[in-house]
């Protein structure tokens, strides 16, 4: 029974990382930005349209999610989502006809399909490995930051010939299969069925301080991390589209790193130091972009560290939630909790816009680093509430 079970649970979590592989294709986006443009006239606030109403769509859905994955179950809810994911691709392929089929494709379709299918493997697996929440939740969506390296390679080579909506068709049609049919896999450890089926009140989440403190440190995170992965070719106009496009993938595959690492991190120090830790270690990577931009390496170790440290964000939060809440109830809070990539997917277009209006991202950094310091001063401030549980 045992070595039954402990392939059950290796096979959920290959087919974890395999869904989130493909959900994370839109960390891609930088990719198609420039063609885009190229192709449409589009501007660079305008461009980044369908990424920032992804960043609307996905939490908004997660967070219906996360309430009716009990009653929904794991499996359904995940084959839902990539069945969604994989047809708002596809329909972003019409934008040559016009540019509103891709807004409405990746941005809307897309992003609500991710709602429903993401939240599954973190429920899933932090049940089936109970006492390594951070690492577990780690690797379970490293895909999500990893596979847009291997997406972001994969459509440059479909865009050769600069036609990024045949990369959205191809990808799209790859993405309707795969990602249901890893899906099917997900399913709760028996030993919890009965107590995945509990629910939480909304309002009495809302009013647990701990809720709004990880709220508030969770929108300055990811606010940060949109402003970097959604204008990173455009970080350093200076250097060749090779070098951006390794930075792209560097950034990508560090989120995946970033992940895991924080998560090991997190099973070993408290959450409210863990939070703490990673929002100055960001604020400091936005700071000195000043003096790493305008060289090839530096500008690559900038992309790195960036997504090294946005990566945690993605786990920290979420082991934070089945820790302080306990795994059965990691769906509804996490998926609350993520919300606040609402709050925070704006700044993917203000920076865009700013950079328009400027010509450079000065302003940006200097503001996002001060919104992270503040919050991670605020989490300190709050840091024995976080820790007591």
């Amino acid at each position: 029974m045992d070595i039954i079970r402990s392939r059950r649970r290796v096979l959920i979590l290959v087919c974890a990382l395999v869904m989130q592989a493909c959900l994370g294709a839109t960390y891609s986006w930088p990719v198609f930005v420039k063609p885009l443009r190229d192709l449409t006239g589009l501007g660079q606030g305008s461009a980044q349209l369908p990424f920032t109403l992804f960043y609307f769509a996905f939490p908004a859905s997660m967070m219906v999610a996360g309430w009716i994955l009990p009653r929904l179950g794991p499996r359904r809810s995940a084959v839902l989502g990539g069945t969604l994911f994989g047809i708002g691709w596809i329909i972003a392929s019409l934008g040559r006809i016009h540019f509103a089929f891709t807004v409405l494709g990746i941005g809307l379709i897309a992003g609500i399909g991710v709602g429903f299918a993401y939240i599954v493997p973190i429920a899933v697996c932090v049940q089936w490995f109970p006492a390594q929440k951070g690492l577990v939740t780690g690797i379970a969506v490293a895909g999500f930051g990893g596979g847009a390296a291997l997406v972001s390679r994969a459509a440059g080579a479909i865009m050769e010939q600069g036609d990024p909506f045949r990369a959205f068709s191809v990808l799209g049609t790859v993405f309707v299969f795969l990602v249901p049919a890893a899906g099917l896999a997900m399913q709760y450890a028996p030993r919890l069925q009965e107590q995945s089926g509990t629910t939480l009140e909304i309002r009495s989440l809302l009013r647990r301080k701990e809720f709004r403190v990880l709220y508030g440190a969770m929108v300055a995170g990811l606010a940060a991390g949109f402003a970097v992965n959604a204008n990173l070719k455009e970080l350093s106009p200076a250097l060749d589209s090779g070098t951006v496009l390794i930075a792209v993938a560097l950034f990508a595959l560090a989120n995946a790193m970033g992940r895991i690492v924080w998560g090991a991190v997190f099973d070993r120090i408290r959450p409210g130091e863990a939070i703490r830790i990673n929002l100055f270690c960001q604020a400091l990577v936005l700071l000195v972009f000043f003096w790493l931009h305008g060289s090839e390496n530096g500008f690559l170790i900038f992309a790195f560290l960036a997504g090294f440290n946005y990566g945690g964000v993605l786990v920290i939060f979420a082991s934070s939630a089945a820790r302080i809440w306990g795994s059965e109830h990691v769906g509804q809070v996490y998926g609350l909790l993520f919300s606040a990539n609402i709050a925070a997917s704006p700044v993917a277009v203000l920076t865009g816009v700013a950079f328009d209006s400027f010509g450079d991202f000065t302003l940006c950094m200097v503001l996002l680093s001060g919104l992270l310091i503040a919050a991670a001063l605020w989490t300190g401030r709050h840091e024995s509430l976080l820790d007591s549980k």
